[in-house]
C-alpha cells in the first residue's frame, strides 16, 4: 500500500530521478535515492513543508535535485526504474536512506553533519543526512 499519494505520472517523474541521481550506484542507490523524495514527501517538515506531490518535490527551488538540470533527467522511465519507484511508494526503506532528507556525493570522506543533519551513512559514493525525529516525525 502506497505511503503517499501518487498516479502513473508522479511515479514516471520519481523513476526518472532516482536513475539520473544514481544509476551508477545500482538498484540499490537507485532506492535510496528513491527513500530520500518519498521523505520529503511524506515530511511535511523543515525544509519540505507543503511538498505534498512527487512533482513538487523534484522540481523544489530551491532545494530540489540537480539531475532535473541535465538531459538524462528527461529519457523515458524504462519499466525497471518504475518498479524501483512503486517499492519506495509503497514504503520499502533502505538503510542508510530510511529515515534521510538529503544526500549528496562528496569529493572525499562524508561530514558528520551537513547543514545541521546528522550523517546516517555512505552507500557507494553518495552520503545520507537525516533530521532528528522531533524535527521530522513523519519520516519516522
Amino acid at each position: 500500500m502506497a505511503v503517499i499519494k501518487t498516479n502513473t505520472e508522479h511515479n514516471r517523474v520519481l523513476a526518472r530521478l532516482m536513475r539520473a541521481e544514481a544509476e551508477g550506484e545500482g538498484p540499490l542507490g537507485m532506492l535510496m535515492v528513491g527513500n530520500v523524495g518519498v521523505n520529503r514527501v511524506r515530511g511535511n517538515c523543515l525544509d519540505f513543508k507543503n511538498i505534498r506531490t512527487i512533482p513538487q518535490m523534484v522540481y523544489q527551488r530551491p532545494g530540489g535535485f540537480e539531475a532535473t538540470q541535465k538531459g538524462y533527467f528527461y529519457q523515458r522511465a524504462r519499466n525497471k526504474d518504475l518498479r524501483l519507484a512503486r517499492r519506495v511508494v509503497n514504503g520499502e526503506r533502505q538503510h542508510p536512506a530510511s529515515h534521510a532528507l538529503w544526500f549528496f556525493r562528496p569529493a572525499g570522506g562524508c561530514p558528520p553533519t551537513w547543514w545541521n543533519q546528522r550523517n546516517t551513512g555512505r552507500f557507494k559514493k553518495h552520503c545520507f543526512y537525516a533530521p532528528r525525529a522531533a524535527d521530522c516525525p513523519s519520516v519516522y
